[in-house]
């Protein structure tokens, strides 16, 4: 089964490093022969922000999609949980969203779907430490996508395909996982699992916890942060994200009253 690259997949093998200025070459729609043979056959990791997007799209909570359109999977070099997106095995293994039109949610199709063809990832520079990004080219066989004479700059590919709040989203989990494979984590058991998928993944069951628990007689927020939270679900995500270094890092990013 082929696995969608997305942007924290690690050990990636050597590639041309792209730059936002550089050009490459594709195409995708009706009028190319290989059009939605990439929506099948593959294991589709789906971020946080994509639940949130997909689940808004469809009219559903967070848990009846998570149950209904994802598996997890417990086999990732950062030792938390993911989320692949289950394909439909009456369609021979095909996307749930995709139809012979094309993706019936393209508007909220997930991150690695926006980003193909490219991959993204950044490596730590060892003299500042500071994080240096770049792309790269993700070249399937079936694609004939690459074969088509529309030239791009990778800046013109990641912002007409909506992926920059993707990636700040995105990235904020990215620390996540750094924290824990740098050891820097309390000895995470399958509570603190839970706690995890709670705060990334299911954001109403979140939501519920902090309102309908003690949680905000133990905090101190921020004014705004508690509106904030209680209505939109992408400031409830980065609220969990900093829960989550809080409670499973000891970072000093929220004060106890």
């Amino acid at each position: 089964m082929k696995d969608r690259l997305a942007d924290h997949r690690p050990a990636l093998q050597p590639v041309a490093r792209l730059t936002g200025q550089d050009v490459f070459r594709f195409e995708c729609g009706p009028h190319v022969p290989c059009f939605t043979e990439c929506c099948a056959k593959l294991e589709l990791r789906i971020t946080p922000y994509d639940v949130l997007r997909l689940k808004k799209k469809l009219g559903m909570s967070s848990g009846a999609f998570l149950d209904s359109y994802t598996s997890m999977k417990l086999d990732a070099a950062h030792g938390f949980p993911e989320f692949v997106l289950k394909m439909d095995s009456e369609t021979g293994n095909r996307c749930p969203f995709v139809t012979p039109q094309g993706c019936s949610v393209y508007e909220d199709r997930p991150g690695a779907c926006r980003m193909y063809p490219l991959g993204r990832a950044s490596t730590s520079h060892p003299l500042d430490g500071g994080r240096r990004e770049f792309y790269f080219t993700v070249k399937e066989d079936h694609c004939r996508g690459f074969e088509q004479k529309k030239e791009w700059k990778v800046s013109e590919w990641v912002d007409g395909q909506g992926l920059m709040e993707y990636n700040r989203v995105n990235d904020l989990l990215m620390e996540l996982y750094v924290l824990k494979t740098r050891g820097k984590a309390v000895a995470l058991g399958p509570q603190h699992m839970q706690m995890f998928v709670m705060a990334c993944y299911n954001l109403d069951r979140f939501r519920d916890f902090i309102f309908q628990s003690k949680f905000l007689e133990k905090f101190e927020l921020e004014d705004g942060i508690e509106d904030a939270i209680r209505r939109d679900d992408r400031e409830l995500l980065v609220f969990g994200v900093r829960w989550l270094r809080f409670a499973l890092f000891r970072e000093p990013v929220l004060s106890i009253r």
